[in-house]
């Protein structure tokens, strides 16, 4: 019977040689989710693995050597320390997303605010879901055109038990919604299409529908300020993720629209990650 030291050490090399940079990290992540610990809870050394257990680790790594992304291998991605259930067909939770969050934070302090939010494009749900957690006294609207895409987010929603205050609809954009938000976001598609063959082998398994987006990666922008000029209460605060080379072109495209940006937040690594608008109180509009 191999020990865990053992299997944790087979599988590392393997995927070291896959050219995996996080090749420990991964095996351990993936040991623990199959003995259903958590990583840190993982004990090394001459505990035993089952042969039934290293035998579906060992279906696991050869799967991480293809590159299938750790979190459809685990089903599980914790997004602002919230566990979410991701899978094929929807776009894994990045850190950097979690600039959103922070920027919705700073706009709104206090929790109790009763906001009416609209997440647009809403993939797995973590942005609505994550600041319907966060704001208690909040209700929001996720859309997304991906069928399965809001089977992910309906399971998350349950998860949450927020059914009472989270509403999915299969939409394109705000295709069958009716008046406006106090707080709009979203993380739209924002690659350029000849950017895509130059991206990291695992975005091959996330859906293209939620990374490409036309031949600049500006199209989903372009299709949301109009969305936005509608759906936005006077005022009130579209919070966009964008790619880190688009801190100009996303701010020049929201202007030419009608509204008005104050900023571009950068996430921890210094990109531009989060264009702030809104739109302007003395339009009407």
């Amino acid at each position: 019977m191999s020990t865990v030291a053992a299997v944790l050490n087979a599988a590392t090399a393997r995927l070291a040689d896959a050219g995996i940079e996080s090749a420990r990290l991964d095996a351990r992540v993936l040991l623990a989710h199959l003995l259903k610990v958590s990583p840190g809870e993982l004990v090394l050394g001459d505990h035993a693995v089952s042969p039934d257990h290293a035998a579906r680790f060992e279906a696991l790594v050869t799967r991480r050597v293809a590159r299938e992304p750790v979190a459809y291998l685990t089903g599980e991605k914790e997004f602002w320390s919230l566990p979410f259930a991701v899978g094929p067909g929807v776009l894994i939770p990045r850190p950097d997303t979690e600039t959103v969050i922070e920027q919705a934070l700073k706009l709104f302090p206090d929790s109790q605010t009763p906001l009416n939010i609209l997440d647009l494009g809403t993939g797995s749900g973590i942005l609505l879901l994550t600041l319907l957690h966060l704001y208690p006294a909040a209700r929001g609207v996720g859309v997304d055109a991906s069928e399965q895409a809001l089977s992910w987010a309906t399971r998350n929603r349950a998860r949450h038990k927020l059914e009472s205050r989270a509403s999915l609809i299969r939409a394109d954009w705000d295709q069958g919604l009716t008046g406006t938000f106090d707080l709009i976001v979203s993380n739209p598609p924002y690659v350029a299409r000849d950017a895509i063959a130059q991206l990291a082998p695992e975005l091959g398994f996330e859906p293209p529908s939620a990374l490409e987006a036309g031949v600049d990666g500006l199209a989903a922008y372009r299709a949301l300020c109009p969305v936005l000029t509608r759906r936005l209460g006077p005022a009130a605060p579209v919070l966009l993720e964008i790619g880190a080379d688009q801190g100009a072109s996303v701010p020049a495209l929201l202007e030419a629209a009608g509204l008005d940006v104050s900023g571009v937040v950068t996430d921890l690594a210094g990109h531009p990650r989060v264009v702030v608008a809104r739109k302007p109180l003395e339009t009407g509009r």
